[in-house]
């Protein structure tokens, strides 16, 4: 994806770079805004393009997203605190409820809430879930019409027509954009400003994200798994940064890849090792763009039996229910 010249956030020298935090003007807004939705509707990719960098993974694989991640794009006027959540679905196991009770309270503690819905097809029963858990709710919802990109132009009023059938009449905001594109997304971080309540800078003015770098290289190795391996494998699928040594000239970086069952093992080596090369290249070159220097990348793979089950285990690997 290529990000917009956005400023201030655009030329941001270290991700999580910690300056100073200023005192905020007369009539400044700022707040926290969980975005919400099911999986698969662009929720990532959406704050990726507000923030104007990546920093949550992006995949066609349902719950890509399993931590809450926080996006802060500061404007001239205004803070916003982006939370991308997990996608809401019925969970199946002990690591789908940690997800699901996560964006649950998420839509409960902050300023304010955008349900993000997939505007190049109708709603459904997913949709519907969602809208009533947060029908009965007192924070402001913004309802977001993202992938208009994709919605043929005959269609777009009828397709909107389903979302609006189902909120909650004459409460929520409503708005169309493309998280890839940027169509619509001025409107939106306007409609979101204007939902603010005058307030402080939470964050540095140049901080785009509050999770740590070794976070979101775990995440970019994710990522290329989830990109690159057969079904089976993505969502058994946890890493573990085990190291991080930075020297003048190159970082090194050792990771664990964990997996359920020893066939997944396989899979993620591949013949000749050659399926964990590829991922561990891919990976490195993202890195690479996040510390704007060069990476030597070390992976190993483990075998957790049913670590998603487990809750000590989700705990150990960074899985747990958020307050």
């Amino acid at each position: 994806m290529n990000f917009p010249d956005r400023e201030p956030n655009s030329q941001i020298p270290d991700l999580t770079m910690v300056g100073t935090i200023p005192v905020a003007p007369a009539g400044y807004k700022s707040g926290f805004i969980s975005i919400v939705g099911r999986p698969n509707v662009g929720k990532s990719t959406l704050m990726n393009y507000l923030v104007g960098q990546k920093i949550a993974i992006a995949s066609p694989v349902p719950q890509t997203t399993r931590n809450l991640l926080r996006g802060v794009l500061t404007t001239p006027t205004a803070q916003l605190i982006f939370i991308d959540t997990p996608g809401i679905h019925k969970p199946h196991h002990q690591l789908g409820e940690v997800l699901v009770k996560n964006a649950q309270n998420a839509m409960r503690s902050t300023d304010a809430v955008l349900l993000v819905v997939d505007g190049s097809v109708e709603s459904g029963g997913g949709d519907r879930f969602i809208v009533e858990l947060l029908s009965q709710t007192k924070t402001p919802v913004i309802l977001g019409l993202n992938k208009i990109d994709l919605c043929p132009e005959n269609h777009r009023a009828e397709i909107a027509n389903s979302y609006i059938e189902i909120a909650p009449p004459n409460r929520w905001q409503f708005v169309k954009f493309s998280a890839v594109t940027g169509e619509g997304l001025d409107a939106l971080q306007q409609v979101l400003i204007d939902c603010l309540e005058t307030g402080p800078y939470y964050y540095p003015p140049d901080l785009v994200t509050d999770q740590p770098e070794r976070f979101i290289m775990g995440e970019l190795i994710r990522e290329q798994i989830l990109l690159l391996t057969r079904e089976e494998v993505p969502h058994s699928v946890a890493v573990i940064i085990d190291r991080v040594q930075e020297e003048p000239n190159i970082t090194r970086v050792q990771a664990t890849i964990c997996v359920e069952r020893d066939s997944q093992k396989g899979i993620l080596i591949g013949k000749g090792g050659q399926m964990l090369k590829t991922i561990g290249t891919a990976a490195r070159e993202q890195m690479q763009k996040l510390i704007a220097g060069k990476v030597h990348l070390e992976l190993f793979v483990k075998v957790q039996l049913k670590w998603r089950q487990s809750r000590l285990k989700l705990s150990e690997l960074g899985y747990r229910i958020e307050k």
